[in-house]
């Protein structure tokens, strides 16, 4: 019996089950083994050293992450990421908190955003060497890749720096984007206001795609809806209790009054707690994998040779892409070894002429230095004549004035004598 392939225009035939099957539990099933799987969330937290990163960590989560305080002194970015396993109710959440230490210290601020970058794909390239193990265990393995970036906007001046828009510009390809206003606190309600209204055009202008809480689901729709006319979220961190009126509350204490964390007149850290953790969570899993993550995957295995077939085009082979990008490896090896051989015998030549030129140069030193001593030697013999010479003439003048002086004393001897004779007489 032949049987036709099904096509893509084909209409589904729609049966009433005649009682009940059970298949209905499937969701139960579900949420039953991803609670006791429990699940993993992970968050770039990008700012400048002292901007309120640390503590607004702390007050998202109501509780006191180990953190090494950061000096304003480093040479380049550093990414220091921290894992920390947490529980509410009967769910586990694995959370990551990266923290981009020294990024706005240096400089020259034009390769800030690179160490990030790089640790993002390098997440990414984890993951997809996990996938395509021969055994793989992708529900065990501990899933690293970034689902959101907390981007921190300084509350000073009137707009965005170049760095905030460069290094957004450059991840929003790569990760989920909320920008916040951090230590809002510091401004106005107005400028406050006037801030959020020119950073979302500045962001527009620029063509940076931040993350947009999705409006599909009607059970969210409306929230969402309304939460992405306050983006950026202007937000302010404390452990502090304070006490107001008749409880006690998260704020900032100040000398003419206090900044209540939790009150939505005061700040929009509720909004972003609500919409992060509360609201669109899984959502933000789901974008990394299927958006971000799926375009790294499809460039890198591009790259690697493999690509989808279309439907005019012949069946897609794993064994002949594999033979293919192999015999083009070698290839490509061959032509590398030829190309490091014809270097190493130019490099070879290069230095046998240099040595040779060296030699020479040697040699003619020698003969030089030669001359010099033969023409010295014969110098030094010439004085050493001269001076022979002399001492022989030295020494004829001596022997002739000792042979004057013995005469002369002798004839002095002489002549007392003949006195006292002539005396006598």
């Amino acid at each position: 019996m032949l049987l036709l392939p099904k096509t893509q225009h084909e209409e589904k035939r729609i049966l009433e089950l005649g009682g009940h099957v059970g298949f209905d539990s499937l969701p139960d099933q579900l949420v039953s083994k991803s609670v006791a799987r429990g699940f993993c969330f992970n968050i770039l937290c990008v700012g400048e050293t002292g901007i309120g990163k640390s503590t607004l960590m702390n007050t998202l989560f109501n509780t006191t992450f180990e953190n090494e305080e950061a000096s304003h002194y480093q040479s380049e970015v550093q990414l220091r990421p921290q894992t920390y396993d947490l529980q509410e109710s009967n769910v586990n959440l694995k959370l990551t908190i990266v923290h981009t230490v020294g990024f706005g210290d240096q400089i020259n601020k034009g390769e800030s955003h690179k160490p990030i970058l790089e640790y993002i794909d390098a997440q990414f390239e984890s993951y997809l060497e996990e996938e395509l193990r021969i055994k793989r265990s992708l529900f065990n393995c501990h899933d690293t890749r970034i689902h959101i970036c907390l981007y921190f906007i300084a509350p000073t001046g009137h707009s965005l720096k170049s760095l905030d828009l460069v290094t957004m510009k450059k991840l929003d390809s790569k990760v989920n984007i909320i920008p916040v206003i951090a230590k809002a606190d510091t401004v106005s309600k107005s400028e406050l206001d006037k801030l959020k209204i020119k950073i979302m055009s500045e962001l527009v202008s620029n063509g940076v795609q931040i993350y947009q809480f999705p409006t599909e689901d009607e059970a969210v729709a409306e929230i969402n809806t309304s939460m992405n006319t306050h983006l950026p979220f202007a937000v302010v961190g404390s452990l502090d209790e304070v006490k107001v009126g008749n409880k006690m509350v998260k704020a900032r204490l100040y000398p003419w009054g206090s900044v209540q964390v939790e009150n939505e007149s005061h700040c929009d850290f509720v909004k972003l707690r609500e919409m992060l953790l509360r609201v669109n969570m899984e959502d933000l899993r789901e974008q990394t994998h299927a958006r971000h993550y799926e375009l790294y995957r499809r460039c890198k295995l591009e790259e690697m040779g493999f690509k989808d077939t279309d439907p005019d085009s012949q069946s897609f082979s794993l064994q002949d892409t594999y033979e293919a990008k192999r015999k083009e490896f070698l290839v490509d090896l061959q032509h590398k070894e030829e190309e490091m051989r014809q270097m190493f015998v130019s490099k070879v030549k290069e230095t046998e002429a240099e040595l040779k030129e060296k030699e020479k140069e040697l040699h003619e030193r020698f003969e030089q230095l030669k001359r010099m001593h033969q023409e010295e030697k014969k110098n030094l013999e010439e004085k050493r004549r001269e001076l022979e010479e002399e001492m022989n003439a030295f020494n004829r003048r001596r022997v002739a004035a000792e042979t004057l002086m013995g005469q002369a004393l002798q004839g002095c001897s002489q002549t007392p004598f003949k006195k006292d004779k002539d005396k006598k007489n």
